[in-house]
């Protein structure tokens, strides 16, 4: 008896070894690759929202210096002392914020103090105001311009001041001043799925997703810092609570493990924002901020630890069938002693079969389980392609921005000189020549309409369901959103379309994003020529419809050929491309059922052939 108990003894000894070190394994193997999956998904959402904190600012990026073109603000600074042109200035200034949808626009004289502001009417204007404190007007009259984020002293309204110098003849006679808010940025960032924060130079958060995060710090402060905040009042003399973050461990590729502990009262949010967290944090391009993401990882302990409650269930039924094995073994043994020990010993079989029967029938529908579980995984990555597809679509418009951004300067300065000039000529009483004005201000506003209706055709969220599509019409649809680009580069558009016109079935918004790619690299391709050609064509071949985009450009080399449709791969310089734009078309073109393919044209360039199936029913859509 005691030889009998010490053996069972070993045996469960040896069994809670295994459990335990099946089940410590597991776990650590499904953390390991879970963490690697929440850095690879942490750095996509550094991209986006590094691309949309960018595209927030360069909006109003080039604002202060057009204020250097208006001859009164110059005359205001010329002779800042009793100038009657303080009333026209600051109407100016109003009219020019309402529309540029800043918070103010002013101007600030040598001396630091306000001459005129968009605010003018209000009780806490900032007119004759000394902000040569002002970190932002420092630096405009040192180096030109001034970058700075900060509290308002007047209305404590947090936003980002963008300065530059207006100068006449090679000398200083101000600095004009836009302050601009990010809070639509920080609204759009509050519905994803990870919190995100901006930091300043100092550790202090000054954007967040989560609104009480804001005016916190990452790092102590000491009381040298402090007391610098005060004389700048940078924040406004906030209190700057510690944030309660925590750093765990270092993790590859600069990722750490931190901690973020509760708050009372409880922050409210649509996401954890307390426990452990991956974070990634990236210097922001022009600034001193650093934009980080957190990343909760409590889905990433929820899989481990199921992962390794199945490592120690299985280790279990490996060592059980292992006992059962060694059982068997024994009574076949005996089966010679004894008729009546084989028939206990069949019995005993017959019962271990039915448990064992019990035990697949479970595995069964564990099986079933995860069937469905990988079923709405590839839904969930479906969902993840088509987000991926959207992005590639607004990373183009973003490349647009600044050529959109010119087309649109020009009617708007035409706009503002026949406005000035309709209220001249109605003073003088000329009718007809005050409706010639209003007419072309019409055209204008018309144009101006219908490049920004391209935009908003083409940045729609398509809904991927293929219908007829007329081949040359996308064709025209691409063009349209990427003229200013073209115009720009003083590029010749050779387009090449049959009559009837060929209808492919393929979803609209997505073959035109496909095109707009296809034509934007022709144009880097031909970035360094004066005046670059693209060809475009458009046939029917059988039962497929096949575009064609050539350049005139040096084509493409054996390395570029071998890994053209690759993710992350670009012949671009660092930091103008991701290398995603050639591997998001083929897979749209792959959709459809059709191909993309790139190769050199033999009279030289690039040439990408674009193939979908025709659309049987085309000859009802001609």
């Amino acid at each position: 008896m005691p030889r009998r108990h010490l053996r069972h003894l070993t045996i469960f000894l040896l069994l809670l070894a295994l459990m335990g070190l099946s089940g410590f394994g597991a776990h650590r193997i499904a953390q390991r690759l879970g963490l690697s999956e929440l850095q690879a998904t942490g750095l996509h959402r550094l991209d986006l929202y590094t691309a949309s904190l960018e595209r927030e600012i360069g909006k109003y990026a080039f604002l202060p210096g057009t204020l250097g073109l208006e001859r009164d603000v110059l005359d205001l600074l010329r002779h800042p002392a009793g100038n009657k042109l303080t009333p026209q200035v600051n109407a100016y200034l109003e009219q020019l914020n309402e529309r540029a949808g800043t918070l103010s626009i002013y101007v600030i004289d040598t001396a630091g103090h306000v001459v005129a502001t968009s605010n003018w009417r209000r009780a806490d204007s900032f007119l004759g105001e000394d902000l040569s404190f002002r970190p932002y007007f420092r630096d405009a009259i040192d180096s030109g311009n001034g970058r700075f984020f900060g509290i308002g002293t007047t209305r404590g309204e947090p936003g980002y001041y963008l300065a530059s110098t207006l100068v006449d003849d090679s000398k200083t006679l101000g600095v004009a001043v836009i302050k601009v808010s990010l809070e639509q940025l920080e609204k759009s960032w509050s519905t994803v799925e990870a919190p995100a924060m901006v930091s300043d130079e100092n550790g202090v958060v000054i954007l967040g997703s989560v609104a009480d995060w804001k005016f916190t710090t990452l790092r102590p402060l000491d009381e040298a810092t402090r007391r610098a905040f005060d004389q700048t009042q940078q924040y406004n003399r906030r209190a700057l609570k510690p944030l309660g973050l925590k750093e765990i461990s270092e993790l590859d590729h600069g990722a750490r493990l931190v901690s973020i502990s509760k708050t009372l009262p409880e922050i409210v949010s649509v996401y954890p924002v307390a426990g452990r967290f991956l974070a990634q944090s990236r210097p922001l391009p022009g600034t001193p901020w650093t934009l980080t993401v957190l990343s909760h990882l409590e889905q990433v302990d929820e899989i481990a630890q199921s992962r390794a409650t199945v490592a120690v269930v299985g280790a279990a039924l490996l060592f059980m069938l292992g006992l059962m094995l060694d059982e068997r073994r024994r009574h076949l043994k005996d089966r010679l002693a004894a008729r009546e020990a084989l028939q206990k010993a069949h019995d005993e079989l017959e019962r271990k079969v039915d448990e064992r029967t019990a035990d697949l029938s479970a595995a069964n529908h564990l099986l079933q389980d995860e069937i469905a579980e990988r079923i709405r995984a590839e839904r969930t990555l479906r969902a993840a392609q088509d987000e991926l597809v959207q992005a590639g679509k607004l990373a183009v418009i973003g490349q647009l921005s600044t050529g959109i951004a010119h087309e649109l300067n020009q009617p708007l300065a035409a706009l503002r000189t026949l406005s000035g000039n309709g209220v001249r000529f109605l003073d003088r009483g000329d009718i007809a020549t005050t409706r010639s004005n209003l007419e072309r201000m019409a055209q204008l506003v018309d144009r101006m309409g219908n490049i920004t209706g391209q935009l908003r055709a083409f940045a729609r969220k398509s809904t991927g369901q293929p219908k007829p599509v007329a081949l040359c019409q996308a064709l025209d649809n691409a063009l349209a959103v990427l003229d200013p680009r073209l115009s720009q580069a003083h590029a010749e558009i050779r387009r090449h379309c049959p009559l009837p016109e060929p209808f492919a079935l393929c979803d609209a918004n997505r073959l035109e994003q496909v095109l707009i790619n296809l034509i934007g690299n022709a144009l880097d391709a031909m970035h360094d020529q004066t005046a670059p050609i693209i060809e475009l064509g458009c046939e029917s071949a059988g039962t497929v419809a096949r575009l064609t985009v050539r350049d005139h450009g040096p084509g493409l080399d054996d390395a570029a050929l071998s890994h053209l449709f690759e993710p992350f791969f670009t012949t671009k310089e660092a930091g103008v491309g991701l290398g995603l734009g050639l591997t998001i078309s083929a897979g749209i073109v792959r959709d459809f059922g059709g191909t993309l393919a790139g190769a050199n044209h033999p009279e030289g360039g690039a040439l990408f052939t674009l193939e979908i199936p025709l659309c049987q029913e085309a000859k009802d859509h001609e």
